[in-house]
This record gives structure tokens, C-alpha cells and sequence, in this order.
């Protein structure tokens, strides 16, 4: 698709492998102004891993962008470890990151598992964050994570028979356990397809209108292990969230900032919850795209994500 409306295609200017425990190594980038405002870029899944597309969200004149994968994701080394790798793990790897690049405070971007993140992060260190974008928010609730499981398919009965009809009868009472135990399995003859079943799956009901590009794209292997089995790890532990959830500490975050960037027909984070975050939150701004889903490069969105970050030009 056209995707004349985002920055020019731009490099890192630096690039970096940063260990943060014995087995995990994260991988990060600097794009944009090396002098410019600081911005962290936070990708979906949990386990998607960020894309060079990712960088075009921002302004290279006028930005000094942080893109990295997290845990198990991506780039980061090893590819789809769940041992150590929760959430609070995750927050502390963006304070490790910000430490070690020298930065006091930043602007926040995350769509999806992103905008969880982003929100935990800055409920743990809201001294950090100068503002947000978030994009088709996802609280980690009980609820939401059954509708992915579930909820779905009413709307998308064909592909949530594919991901269901992949398991044998006998296991699909209990969908997140058996993709979970195929998932963690080492033999690549299992994990793989699983992963691949459940990453076409999230991948078709990500758009509004059929993009099989991006359902290929969720296939490709290193994007479908990484997203599938850790977001299935992260979903049959709740998220690794506080008790009470995030909207239970939204206090926090009282004093600063947010846009936040909803789909109207998006299908896997429904826009009631960017609705109640924006209630429980008074310094945020909702805009509802009527004519789009759940991805980031839908062009509703992808407008309003560039023109919600060029609101924030002038934040520090």
C-alpha cells in the first residue's frame, strides 16, 4: 500500500546488542537527530519485534528515536525464550536501555501489547516519561485476552476455524494450554507450525479490509515463534500485571500527557478499552479512525499516529 503519509525511509545511526541478563541480549537503534528529543518506540505481541517502518512514524529532523526488541523478540538473542521474560522484566530492560543511552526523559510510542508497556513502564517511572502515544490499547484484562481466544470469531469465523480446527478435537477445549504446551515443545516440527497458525491467525483479523500481505508477513518464521509463543506465555500468566490491572494505578499518571489512536472496527483490541483508558485518564486524548482495524499501517491510522507524535514536538 501508498504509505506516502509516514516520514522518509531513514537507517540507524547507531545500533547496538545490550545484555541484560546472563541468557538474554537485547538489540536497539538510534534513528533521527542524534541532538533531537528523545522517543522510545515500544512494538506489539508481546514478541513482534519493531521493523524499519517503524522509524517513519517520526520526524528524522527533529526526533532522536530508540527503537528495540524485547525479550525473546526480534532481533534480541535468544529468539522466543520465556524464561525470564515477564513484564517487569520488560520495564526494567527500557530503564536499563534508557541508562545506558544517556537519556533523562522520553516520549513513549506503543500500539497493542505496546501501549500495555508503555503504560506499565511509566506507572513504575512516570518521572521518565514526558507523554504518550498509544494505539489500539490492550490493558491485558481477562476479558481481552478471551475475546483474542475466542470473541474473535464472531466476527472472523474463518480464521478463528483455521486456529482452532489446528489443534486436534480432543485439545481444543482448552485453546491457549495446547497452543502453549505445541509452543514451548523443542522440536521446530511442532512449535513451528503451531506458531505459524496462531501468528496468521492474529494477522488476519488485524485489518479491515483483507491484506494478505500482512498475513504472510505474520507467517514468516522468526516473526511467527517469537510473537506466538510468547504471547502465549504472557497470556496464560495474566500479562505479569499488578493486581488490579493497569487501570488501577492510572493515578500515577495523572500529570502527564497522552494521545491515544483507536480503530473503530478494530477486532483485536476492541475500542471500548481505549475508551475507558481515556476516561480514567484526564491529560488524554482519544481519536477514534472510523474507517480502520487494528494495524498501525492501516492509512486512518497511520495519519493520526504522525500527526498525534507532531503534537508532541514541542513537550520537553
Amino acid at each position: 500500500m501508498p504509505r506516502g503519509d509516514l516520514f522518509p525511509d531513514i537507517g540507524p545511526y547507531e545500533t547496538g546488542q545490550l545484555p541484560v541478563t546472563r541468557t538474554h541480549v537485547m538489540y536497539w537503534e538510534q534513528c533521527g537527530n542524534p541532538n533531537g528529543l528523545p522517543a522510545l518506540f515500544l512494538h506489539g505481541g508481546p514478541g513482534a519485534g519493531a521493523g524499519a517502518v517503524h522509524r517513519r512514524f517520526f520526524d528524522p529532523h527533529h526526533w532522536r528515536l530508540v527503537i528495540y526488541d524485547q525479550r525473546g523478540a526480534g532481533r534480541s538473542r535468544p529468539l522466543g525464550l520465556v524464561e525470564e521474560n515477564t513484564t517487569p522484566d520488560l520495564v526494567a530492560d527500557i530503564e536499563i536501555l534508557r541508562q545506558h543511552l544517556g537519556i533523562d526523559r522520553w516520549l513513549l510510542f506503543g500500539g497493542s501489547w505496546g501501549s500495555t508497556l508503555a503504560l506499565a513502564y511509566a506507572q513504575a517511572h512516570p518521572e521518565r516519561v514526558a507523554g504518550l502515544v498509544l494505539r489500539g490499547v490492550f490493558l491485558g484484562r481477562r476479558s481481552e485476552v478471551d475475546w483474542f481466544l475466542h470473541g474473535m470469531g464472531s466476527i472472523f469465523p474463518e480464521a478463528h476455524n483455521g486456529f482452532t480446527s489446528f489443534l486436534p478435537e480432543a485439545e481444543r477445549s482448552d485453546l491457549l494450554g495446547s497452543y502453549l504446551a505445541r509452543l514451548c515443545d523443542p522440536d521446530p516440527g511442532v512449535h513451528m507450525p503451531a506458531a505459524r497458525a496462531w501468528s496468521m491467525y492474529e494477522g488476519s483479523c488485524s485489518t479491515l479490509l483483507p491484506s494478505p500481505d500482512s498475513v504472510l508477513s505474520f507467517a514468516q518464521d522468526r516473526t511467527a515463534l517469537g510473537l506466538a509463543r510468547i504471547e502465549a506465555h504472557f497470556f496464560a500468566n495474566d500479562l505479569f500485571l499488578p493486581e488490579g490491572g493497569l487501570l488501577a494505578h492510572m493515578h500515577r499518571l495523572a500529570r502527564i500527557p497522552a494521545e491515544i489512536v483507536q480503530g473503530r472496527y478494530d477486532m483485536i483490541c476492541p475500542p471500548v478499552t481505549a475508551f475507558e483508558l481515556t476516561a480514567a485518564w484526564p491529560m488524554a486524548r482519544l481519536t477514534m479512525v472510523p474507517d480502520a482495524g487494528h494495524s498501525a499501517l492501516e492509512p486512518g491510522i497511520r495519519r493520526a499516529l504522525v500527526a498525534a507524535v507532531e503534537r508532541f514536538r514541542n513537550i520537553f
